[in-house]
């Protein structure tokens, strides 16, 4: 496995624990227009059958534009099956359905964290924007 995808499993455990995740594409847009300065990185996943849904890649273009005027780090991501077991092996399962194409890490402004995994993913941010790769991607693979 790619050594980001590690470091990013790791911030999705540890944002978890810090209470400092937002999952769904709505409750992050009512954060982002709460708090955009509190959230650090912006989580977009999907997977090749939801490269149709319109309404999808609408929401995923405004997210985009918003974290790109107010410079949070973004990553497109594959594997939502993966994706979908880091976040549940650390969240209660409810009889609903998540929404996991959006998710945003957030740090407090009262106590920011800071973790090698998370300024892993940063470097590996900056490393795909000096390629001109503007929206980095990812994809998470399968255990």
């Amino acid at each position: 496995m790619h050594p980001v995808a590690t470091a990013l499993e790791d911030v999705l455990v540890t944002a978890h624990r810090r209470d400092s995740l937002t999952i769904g594409v709505y409750e992050s847009a009512k954060l982002m227009d709460r708090d955009p300065d509190s959230v650090v990185l912006c989580l977009l996943a999907s997977d090749p059958e939801h490269e149709d849904d319109v309404a999808l890649s609408i929401h995923f273009t405004l997210i985009q534009a918003f974290c790109c005027d107010n410079d949070i780090h973004i990553l497109r991501l594959s594997g939502l099956q993966r994706l979908s077991e880091i976040i549940h092996s650390e969240i209660e399962p409810s009889s609903e359905p998540m929404d996991l194409h959006c998710i945003l890490v957030s740090s407090l402004h009262n106590n920011p964290w800071k973790c090698s995994s998370l300024d892993k993913v940063f470097n590996y941010c900056a490393e795909c924007k000096s390629r001109n790769q503007w929206i980095p991607f990812m994809s998470l693979m399968d255990r």
